[in-house]
């Protein structure tokens, strides 16, 4: 995605200190509440994407994460769809890509999407070291914290369908390109989708899940989804609010992204972004697995759950 992000040295002090306790009290008044969202459940799959190392297109890694991906929806989804495509950078590099959308109720007539991009980017373009710029980035929270949210949320729906027709979709190729540069080059496998959709869209609409594990969690109003789809981000807030989260779903517009939602909004679905773009490591190779949290992952799952509840 493009835009560097803003940091607090507040938060970022933050974290270390109270994460649990403060998201325990932000949800006191929920504690009778069922909880069908795993965040512990959803790190584990954080570690097992970042056991792979790196997934970048067309390396094994990436081929390997996919596979793995691809099971654990054979064994929770109704039905899932493989789209396969190969895609040529204007650098020649022929790249082999891979969406995956699992499809709960299929049958529905109304139906809801939420999506997350699975693969990483090959140059920590924004580290502060010249010599790291060359190297990949891990990818644990821009790439599986997104990934561990959506498996989270399908197992959620295994145990109990949803009251909707649901499809979770899993988007290659976001982050190969230069955003600045090569706008054919990145939110390949979202571009991919918006021109292929299954037959019966657009969903009512769709929701974007990227960085979301950070334990400094700040999610704040992305100034595209909010231009669009307003009353998607509305209904998204108020269900966090609702929840007990509204200290970490912040009501205001803190960035302004170009990222696979506005993929989907240029074909007419209105998608919106929930991201924390606050997060100090993206694109850098410090974005590893010691920045992760489940309780960010249960905050951000038990919003999603609730959507389509």
């Amino acid at each position: 995605m493009s835009v560097p992000p803003r940091t607090s040295t507040t938060l970022q002090n933050l974290h270390r200190l109270l994460p649990v306790l403060l998201i325990a009290c932000q949800a006191r008044g929920n504690t009778n509440r069922p909880r069908e969202f795993d965040g512990t459940h959803a790190f584990s799959y954080v570690e097992h994407q970042m056991q792979f190392g790196p997934r970048i297109p067309s390396t094994p890694a990436h081929e390997r994460c996919g596979d793995w991906i691809l099971a654990q929806l054979r064994s929770r989804a109704d039905s899932v769809a493989v789209q396969a495509f190969t895609h040529v950078t204007r650098h020649g590099d022929t790249l082999h890509l891979r969406n995956f959308l699992a499809r709960f109720r299929p049958a529905a007539a109304e139906r809801v999407l939420f999506l997350a991009h699975w693969d990483t980017r090959p140059h920590a373009d924004q580290s502060p070291n010249l010599g790291q710029q060359r190297l990949p980035v891990p990818g644990a929270n821009d790439g599986a914290s997104g990934v561990a949210v959506l498996l989270g949320v399908a197992d959620a729906l295994k145990a109990k369908p949803p009251a909707v027709g649901v499809d979770l979709l899993f988007v290659d190729g976001e982050d190969y390109g230069d955003f600045s540069k090569d706008t054919d080059d990145v939110l390949i496998g979202s571009r991919y989708f918006a021109a292929h959709q299954p037959l019966g869209y657009p969903p009512l609409f769709a929701v974007l899940f990227d960085m979301v594990g950070d334990k400094d969690l700040r999610i704040g109003y992305e100034g595209n989804s909010q231009a669009f789809a307003p009353e998607v981000v509305d209904r998204v807030w108020r269900t966090a609010y609702d929840l007990g989260y509204g200290g970490y779903f912040v009501p205001q517009v803190e960035s302004t992204l170009i990222d696979d939602h506005v993929a989907l909004q240029k074909a007419g679905i209105h998608a919106i972004d929930v991201v924390d773009f606050t997060y100090p490591y993206w694109h850098t190779t410090e974005d590893t697995i010691d920045k992760v949290s489940a309780a960010s992952l249960q905050i951000v799952g038990d919003v999603a759950v609730a959507l389509v509840r």
